[in-house]
């Protein structure tokens, strides 16, 4: 006849003062600090939350309601449908042209501040100091400095009023190219690529198969502020662009919103507004959509001491 015994279970230790010490000091919540993030949310929020109510009215309803609530008559989908098809829908149109200027010159500005910052980061060779000095001095200069040089520099080569003269300075990103050295420089270990190239991988694969993941953080946030300039670029676009087929979004907006201002012009304030909220949608899917790789320590653990 066997008998069962039951397991005999630890009581729990009760926590020592010094530790609840240390849980009530993580409790506590900063009432100043609060109240600044909350300030900050609001001054976030507000601009947001006025765009997508005024979106929803009538020309006349803009100037007969109040400005952050909503009018009688809900007039959203209207005004969607009437931005995308006034002027024979040239919104689209700009739409599109901003999407091109976006995937070839943010998408361009990515790669190359990738391949750079790794090279800068993992080689040694002549004049690298010299390579780091540029590099930060580019990232002083504001972009508006060289507006007009490189204005003069296009007109040159004739190459203004077209696509290029957009593409081709966006391709450009000296805070995208240092962001890139520095979190290559931390992100790859050095004995990672010495074990790649002892079991004879070359430097392309070396790169693509295991640098890439480990920079996937990185890329994803020089994108994101490339896009974004690309995006909102309107100074570039305005000196550079005579041509309203070729408008990015930023410019297209202006010339609708100056309609008012011109003798026998039309005000549409209304699409002007419609047209805005559907200008940041498209940010906002992409930072929704990007920010799940945005994270670190994608190497440790890699390497073994």
């Amino acid at each position: 006849m066997t008998t069962q015994t039951t397991p005999v279970t630890a009581a729990p230790r009760p926590a020592s003062p010094a530790r609840n010490r240390v849980r009530r000091k993580e409790q506590r919540r900063s009432p100043l600090l609060t109240a600044l993030t909350a300030l900050m949310l609001i001054y976030s929020l507000v601009p947001l939350v006025w765009l997508l109510i005024n979106a929803s009215k009538t020309q006349e309803g803009l100037f007969t309601s109040f400005g952050l609530w909503f009018d009688d008559d809900f007039a959203l989908f209207d005004n969607i449908r009437a931005t995308l098809t006034y002027d024979d829908g040239v919104f689209v149109r700009w739409l599109l042209n901003t999407l091109l200027y976006v995937v070839l010159g943010a998408g361009g500005a990515t790669a190359l501040a990738t391949l750079g910052g790794y090279a800068l980061a993992k080689f040694d060779f002549p004049g690298k100091r010299g390579v780091f000095a540029v590099v930060i001095g580019a990232v002083a200069v504001p972009a508006t400095a060289l507006a007009v040089p490189t204005f003069l520099m296009f007109s040159k080569l004739g190459l203004t009023n077209t696509p290029w003269a957009v593409i081709i300075p966006s391709l450009i990103s000296p805070f995208g190219l240092y962001l890139m050295w520095t979190f290559a420089a931390s992100a790859i270990p050095g004995e990672l690529l010495e074990a790649a190239r002892v079991d004879g991988a070359g430097e392309l694969r070396t790169f693509i198969r295991i640098c890439m993941p480990l920079l996937a953080p990185g890329i994803v946030t020089v994108a994101l502020f490339t896009m974004v300039a690309t995006w909102n670029n309107y100074f570039l676009p305005l000196i550079m662009l005579k041509d309203p087929d070729w408008y990015p979004l930023t410019l297209g907006l202006n010339a609708w919103n100056d309609q008012a201002a011109t003798a026998g012009g039309q005000a549409i304030f209304h699409l002007v507004i419609t047209g805005s909220l559907l200008t940041i949608l498209p940010l906002l899917a992409a930072f929704l959509f990007l920010q799940r790789y945005w994270q670190s320590g994608l190497a440790a653990g890699g390497v073994k001491d």
